[in-house]
């Protein structure tokens, strides 16, 4: 998780912002230790509050899921917030039947 974070903070340090944060997008190289990001499709370098809805579902920021203008930076934490939940209980924390469901959850 500290790595997920540190290439986070990298990133935004840079105003460069992931938007798709999930375990699917995170690999690791269990010879070296190393984790690594990936998937930038998302992605995007913006100071300003953005208002794509973009990204999967069940990590998607509240701000995101109310279709507001949102900070890119502040969307990636909290996906990775969501990561650190499923890598701990092996789940996440907001499931639903449907969309509108999981929406009204988060």
């Amino acid at each position: 998780m500290a790595q997920i974070l540190s290439a986070l903070s990298f990133m935004h340090a840079r105003n460069i912002c992931h938007r798709d944060m999930k375990p699917d997008n995170i690999i690791f190289n269990p010879a070296t230790g190393q984790v690594k990001l990936i998937d930038f499709g998302f992605a995007c370098i913006s100071r300003e509050k953005l208002r794509v809805f973009c990204g999967t579902p069940s990590f998607m920021s509240p701000e995101i899921v109310s279709k507001r203008d949102y900070s890119g930076d502040k969307a990636d934490v909290w996906a990775s917030g969501v990561i650190l939940y499923a890598l701990l209980t092996g789940t996440v924390p907001f499931k639903a039947q449907n969309e509108k469901d999981l929406w009204r959850k988060i």
